[in-house]
């Protein structure tokens, strides 16, 4: 062959593989895993396909700094080995090739975990967390670790060694916190489902900013085996999606019994007793509160007489301990962070100061003084304080009694309540800088989010509305303890009322 048209086809190649590689990113969509698993089985394309199409919207939204590690090799190759087993026509399981990425405080053996702080910089987890184990050996792909608020502790994803994470929707706006970047990786569609973990709204308030599903599971229904604590009893892995099938297939993986927790409920998921007829509440002192957007009010109200004309109840609550929420919440949130993080001390693994220190308390102090950033140092302190002896029990013990006072509460409440809908966020995404000046204002922000972790009880952001701003913004539904299956099915009758609301 002529040494000219031999070029010729081969540029003639190489232009068809190239184009058709663009036509099958413009063409690939992400609607439901059932969908993309129905797509599979047709050879509409390929696992690989699908992981390929992922790791170009990675690049392309590099700026956005949601990913601190994208696991390239190794999703690929998984990806190959999933398309061979298909070709053998083995059954599917249940998250073939589903493409998942995770937040930076769920440990994965021998990946970097870091909870994005520099006292763990370039820590390798010698195991992987049971959630997040359950899932692999469903077939599901991990493509990377997620940017996050350092150690959890943040509303905004600002506090991290990485630096901060952008909104996809507008940059000059903040994702949430602390899970944002988990939040934004389905947001800008850089995968199909993720997971954060959700300690007073980590999850539903990120889910709230970005527009997607954010579901946070009673205390107890998934392992916390491998998640890195920020406080012990608060603290839950939950879900971000873009449909509720998707969120229910994770939930159902993940709930399976771990030994290895001893907090884990040892029943499994309730099934769901569907009502035609939902009562629905919700609490008079959530919506009077003089920090609520009047837009968000009135979008939420309006949506709830919506809920009535479509034959269902919905009346409000009196809830007198509103007030009482944050700051019982942050005394025992820091109190339980000052225990958990004093094991970081730079012995045994992650940061050491180059300052060469006189004795063993000036070691420790160096290493934790600069591999803690600022955020996290006020909550040690904090914490450090309310457990102190002269201000235990004017503190911790108060902050305990307001929480079983709302428990009991809770109990009387979804005695006769389906659910409680609130908002989820006093405001739409804000902008970066804004609230980083003023940790007063910060944590006010979390009033609605935290009652569910106070609780204990499963809790969802639904993303129903957009505001004037052009930012979406939801509403969040709270079911009883063990309840997250009818929980689930309450936000499909909700969503299906928005949508015909709609029309």
């Amino acid at each position: 062959m002529p040494k000219r048209i031999f070029l010729s086809t081969q540029r003639s190649m190489l232009f068809g593989f190239l184009f058709t590689k663009i036509i099958f990113l413009n063409m690939f969509s992400f609607t439901t895993i059932n969908d993309y698993h129905t797509n599979l089985t047709e050879n509409n394309y390929s696992c690989k396909d699908a992981v390929n199409y992922y790791l170009n919207n990675i690049k392309k939204n590099e700026r956005l700094n949601a990913f601190v590690e994208v696991f390239e090799e190794e999703a690929l190759k998984k990806a190959a080995e999933l398309d061979e087993l298909r070709l053998k026509k083995t059954a599917l399981k249940r998250l073939h090739g589903v493409i998942i990425a995770i937040k930076d405080v769920i440990c994965y053996k021998d990946h970097k975990v870091t909870a994005a702080s520099k006292i763990l910089q370039n820590f390798h987890s010698l195991y992987t967390a049971t959630a997040l184990q359950f899932l692999i050996d469903e077939d599901a792909i991990i493509i990377g670790n997620c940017n996050c608020d350092e150690f959890a502790m943040g509303s905004t994803n600002e506090n991290s060694a990485y630096g901060k994470v952008l909104n996809a929707l507008d940059e000059t706006k903040v994702p949430g916190g602390s899970s944002g970047g988990s939040a934004v990786a389905v947001q800008a569609d850089m995968c199909m489902v993720s997971l954060g973990s959700d300690t007073g709204g980590s999850v539903r308030q990120p889910a709230d900013f970005c527009g997607i599903i954010g579901f946070k599971p009673g205390y107890g229904t998934i392992s916390r085996y491998g998640l890195i604590a920020y406080a012990s009893s608060f603290d839950q892995i939950g879900v971000f999606g873009k449909t509720i099938q998707d969120v229910k297939l994770l939930l159902q993986i993940m709930s399976a019994h771990d030994k290895m927790d001893s907090t884990m409920n040892i029943e499994p998921l309730k099934k769901a007793d569907i009502k035609k007829t939902l009562k629905l509440g919700y609490f008079k002192q959530a919506f009077n509160h003089k920090g609520l957007d009047p837009e968000i009010n009135l979008k939420i109200k309006s949506f709830i007489k919506s809920v009535e004309k479509a034959g269902h109840q919905a009346n409000e609550i009196d809830f007198d301990l509103m007030e009482y929420i944050i700051p019982a919440y942050y005394v025992l949130t820091t109190a339980e962070a000052s225990s958990n993080l004093s094991r970081y001390d730079g012995i045994r693994y992650g940061y050491q100061s180059n300052l060469k220190p006189k004795n063993l308390n000036e070691f420790y102090l160096n290493n934790r003084s600069e591999g803690f950033g600022i955020e996290v140092k006020q909550r040690i302190m904090l914490g450090t304080y309310v457990l102190s002896a002269g201000y235990y029990d004017q503190y911790f013990n108060k902050a305990e009694q307001i929480r079983n006072l709302i428990v009991e509460k809770i109990k009387v409440i979804f005695a006769t309540y389906d659910a409680v809908i609130m908002p989820v966020c006093p405001s739409t995404a804000f902008s970066i800088g804004v609230k980083d000046k003023d940790p007063v204002a910060m944590y006010l922000a979390d009033i609605y989010t935290v009652f569910a972790n106070l609780a204990g009880i499963p809790a969802i952001a639904l993303p129903l509305f957009s505001h004037s701003n052009n930012m979406p913004f939801g509403i969040q539904i709270l079911c009883n303890n063990e309840q997250e299956l009818l929980l689930l099915s309450i936000s499909e009758t909700l969503f299906k009322i928005n949508k015909e609301g709609q029309a």
